[in-house]
């Protein structure tokens, strides 16, 4: 993957909606970093980024990075809608208030799980998903929440993706999305995400992956790879060793491969995964299909959280988010790393050009 520039120009008459940053978990550091990357001028074109939150966090969030000799004042402006970015001081944050408000979340622990801030966010992720729905917005960022807050405000979704989900259904029926993992040297797509590993291994079935590589083939065209070389990677150790340690391989994963490339998706495997990975990184493929979170994971995250983006496959807009969780242990102290959120608005910016040159072309 080449280099991102998050502030690079968009091409000759592209005209994108701003790119939206949900709050996060209030108490974690997603306030932090998305301050962080204002204050470094590293969010996009000016007037084109804007924050759906609760502005006593992200003020706090700014007198935590102001407490550093290095780091000047930001300013928060609040603003009632989209259209209001144009009115916004250069330099400053734009901040969009949220439909459920919790100012009290501005002087609560740092670190601490929370029902308010689960419901915060959920607030504000909701509100997000509105406004790419209509158009208003080009691409949605999320900064990290915090499941066991999310859970304690009543929110039936184990994560970002399925809550994604869920708010985008069409007529009642939930998109049918998948998680990338991705940085420059390596892509990952899970077929399963969010569950335990023993519930994961049953969720490996034939419609599951075949439906994963068809995701990860239909979504590659946004980055401009309209024919991917997509290796699987096995379930079992040495991908099964020909029936020996397991025969989901032979029973469902090949099969499913096979149904793929009758499809005219360039499918390859399965493959050991303790190799396949590597073998993507140098090159001899583009995308690596895994089948459970950890396993597709950990390679992307061992190569640098700081430069790991998620991206959502499968929705009707674009949503990326920092590769890293709420960071509880170091939240309020100033010293969260803020790129992975600023690789995440490159990769959003990035994404939603090519969405949008496809639709012109169209």
């Amino acid at each position: 993957m080449a280099h991102l520039d998050p502030v690079q120009s968009l091409p000759a008459g592209a005209v994108l909606a701003p790119v939206v940053i949900t709050l996060g978990d209030a108490l974690g550091i997603g306030p932090e970093i998305t301050v962080r990357a204002f204050l470094g001028g590293r969010t996009g074109p000016p007037g084109q980024t804007l924050v759906i939150g609760e502005p006593a966090v992200l003020r706090r969030a700014a007198a935590v990075w102001r407490q550093r000799a290095d780091v000047p004042e930001l300013p928060i402006a609040v603003i009632e809608t989209v259209a209001d970015l144009t009115e916004v001081p250069p330099g400053a944050l734009p901040v969009l208030l949220p439909s459920w408000r919790c100012p009290e979340l501005g002087q609560a622990p740092w670190g601490t799980v929370d029902a308010r801030c689960g419901r915060l966010a959920a607030a504000c992720i909701r509100d997000a998903v509105a406004l790419a729905s209509r158009g208003a917005v080009s691409a949605i960022v999320t900064a990290p929440i915090h499941k066991e807050a999310l859970s304690a405000a009543g929110e039936p979704y184990p994560g970002h993706t399925e809550m994604l989900a869920a708010e985008s259904a069409v007529h009642g029926q939930p998109a049918d999305v998948r998680m990338m993992l991705a940085n420059e040297e390596l892509k990952t797509v899970l077929v399963t995400v969010h569950c335990s590993l023993r519930e994961a291994i049953d969720r490996v079935t034939f419609d599951a992956v075949l439906s994963t590589l068809r995701i990860a083939h239909a979504g590659a065209a946004r980055w401009g790879q309209p024919t991917p070389r997509i290796a699987v990677a096995g379930l079992n150790p040495h991908a099964g060793e020909g029936g020996l340690f397991g025969r989901e391989e032979i029973e469902t994963i090949a099969p499913a491969i096979a149904a793929a490339r009758a499809e005219g998706i360039d499918a390859r495997g399965p493959f050991a995964p303790d190799t396949v990975f590597m073998r993507a990184r140098t090159g001899a493929f583009d995308v690596v299909l895994a089948m459970y979170h950890d396993q597709g994971l950990i390679p992307v995250k061992y190569l640098g959280v700081e430069q790991g983006v998620n991206v959502t496959l499968g929705l009707p807009f674009v949503r990326t988010s920092p590769d890293h969780g709420t960071a509880f242990d170091v939240a309020g102290r100033g010293v969260a790393d803020a790129s992975s959120l600023v690789a995440a608005l490159a990769m959003a910016r990035r994404l939603a050009g090519e969405v949008s040159a496809g639709q012109r072309s169209a």
